[in-house]
């Protein structure tokens, strides 16, 4: 598997950042590009019109305020598009949001909470999993530890009570 990952500037990577670190937890290959929707979109126009010819399989798209990023790059291509509206502005992201998931029908972006890079990536790994059984086995060994943990902690807090 192989995804792209594509943000507007690079005040936005510390957030996007959670999203490459699961990725490389996962070793999955990620394709990383920083592309404006207004100040460079004939890069950004590229690098999603070409995804699927260099073997992306979806593409995560961080973008704040009007957040016109994802909504571009689905426009360019018919992989998943994942948009992860970034906090900034006065209006804390909400904005973003509001653009992401108000997307005029036909072109989708699946939208995860505002700063969700992590979900994001968790959500391009579960699509690349459909056609892929070892990473469906890696992702679902993931959910077997986070069960695993959520039941420890509950024996610990049970055993503190008593």
């Amino acid at each position: 598997m192989k995804v792209g990952l594509i943000m507007g500037s690079d005040s936005d990577l510390p957030v996007m950042q959670k999203a490459l670190d699961v990725f490389k937890d996962f070793d999955v290959a990620c394709e990383v590009v920083l592309a404006s929707a207004h100040r460079t979109p004939e890069v950004v126009k590229e690098f999603a019109g070409g995804a699927k010819d260099r073997g992306l399989s979806c593409i995560v798209a961080g973008a704040g305020m009007a957040a016109h990023l994802a909504g571009v790059v689905a426009s360019f291509t018919t992989l998943p598009v994942i948009g992860v509206p970034l906090e900034g502005g006065s209006l804390k992201g909400m904005d973003a949001l509001l653009a992401m998931v108000q997307m005029p029908s036909g072109i989708p972006v699946a939208t995860v909470a505002i700063n969700g890079a992590k979900n994001a990536a968790l959500l391009a790994l579960q699509i690349g999993a459909v056609s892929d059984p070892v990473l469906a086995a890696k992702y679902q060994a993931y959910r077997d530890d986070m069960t695993r943990q959520v039941i420890a902690k509950n024996e610990k807090l049970q055993a503190s009570l008593l």
